[in-house]
């Protein structure tokens, strides 16, 4: 049984969804353009510094956080940097959805703000996997909707 709360639940959700991202961007690394190294090692830190921030909201809301998964299942082949480029932006569609979801459960000022500010930074780096995929338009209008 979930005793947690709407709000609670909501940063358990964004807390998996970054653990993910940081799996997945570890496979984006393996594949992705060389000249792109800067920026991948640039996001993925982003995302480590999302998710240690989460467990440390979770641990002052004296909620226990999840541990990761041993691994993560990735949606398609990743074998070039097309692919890479893909799977970036796939994680940041995922953790967008997740901080939503945060922004729209959340019952506190503090909570509310940090799922802003997360859904933002995500989906500018999604604008920019999109960009660099060459997806017109580059954003969206209502980043994070399933």
């Amino acid at each position: 049984m979930n005793d947690l709360g709407a709000e609670q639940q909501a940063l358990v959700d964004a807390l998996n969804a970054e653990y993910a991202a940081v799996f997945a961007y570890g496979v984006v690394g393996a594949f992705s353009n060389p000249t792109r190294a800067d920026l991948v090692a640039a996001y993925a830190a982003a995302h480590r510094a999302r998710r240690d921030a989460t467990i440390d909201a979770l641990e002052a809301a004296s909620v226990t956080p999840p541990l990761p998964s041993p691994a993560y299942s990735i949606p398609f082949p990743v074998v070039d940097p097309v692919g890479a480029a893909q799977l970036a932006a796939q994680a940041e569609v995922d953790t967008s959805i997740a901080w939503r979801s945060v922004v729209e459960r959340s019952a506190s000022g503090p909570t509310r703000e940090t799922g802003i500010t997360a859904l933002t930074e995500a989906a500018l780096r999604l604008a920019n996997w999109r960009q660099i995929l060459n997806v017109a338009p580059p954003s969206v209008p209502f980043p994070g909707q399933p």
